[in-house]
């Protein structure tokens, strides 16, 4: 998502979010909460971070300062692309965002020092629901532009992945006993 914003000799002003203009891409989501972090040292990484069903949790995240290295990994067994990435360079200085469907995974590394990262979420946080998987684990192949520097313990020790046992837990999680299938 780019900013379309209008300058005048005050600075600028842009919308950063429309429901409307969503619904006319096909996102139908109502973001409920807003969240901000502040990461201190270039090469920092936070994630892979997700939500097991029922959550509903989409994100639209932008950077409010400094520069981000942006992955969406999908981890929706019944999606065509099951287990690939997305990535994109967060800018505040080009105002741009990413749309991040529920379901998948997010993380990003920072590429400056004093990095602050804007959320809004389509659902409530939920602890019991709340997981994450390994940022260098080899089943995903993402290449970080960077050396990490900072790593919370937790996202640095998640397990290898698990394909099956993946698909399974979303499958009983999401309600539908056949593996690799959501109820709709």
């Amino acid at each position: 998502m780019e900013m379309e914003p209008i300058s005048d000799e005050r600075g600028s002003f842009a919308r950063t979010w429309c429901r409307k203009e969503f619904a006319e891409q096909g996102i139908s989501v109502e973001m409920v909460q807003a969240n901000v972090s502040l990461t201190r040292e270039a090469g920092s990484l936070r994630g892979l971070h997700f939500s097991w069903p029922p959550s509903q949790e989409a994100k639209l995240v932008r950077c409010g300062q400094g520069r981000v290295f942006d992955v969406a990994l999908d981890l929706r067994p019944d999606s065509p692309s099951f287990l690939s990435h997305t990535s994109a360079v967060l800018d505040s200085a080009a105002g741009n965002a990413l749309f991040i469907p529920a379901g998948l995974a997010h993380g990003f590394q920072t590429l400056e020092d004093d990095c602050e990262i804007l959320y809004l979420m389509s659902d409530y946080f939920r602890p019991d629901l709340a997981d994450g998987v390994r940022f260098d684990d080899p089943s995903f192949g993402i290449d970080w532009p960077l050396a990490v520097t900072t790593i919370l313990d937790r996202d640095r020790t998640y397990p290898d992945f698990d394909r099956a046992e993946h698909v399974a837990r979303y499958a009983s999680l999401a309600g539908d006993p056949r593996p690799g299938t959501r109820s709709r």
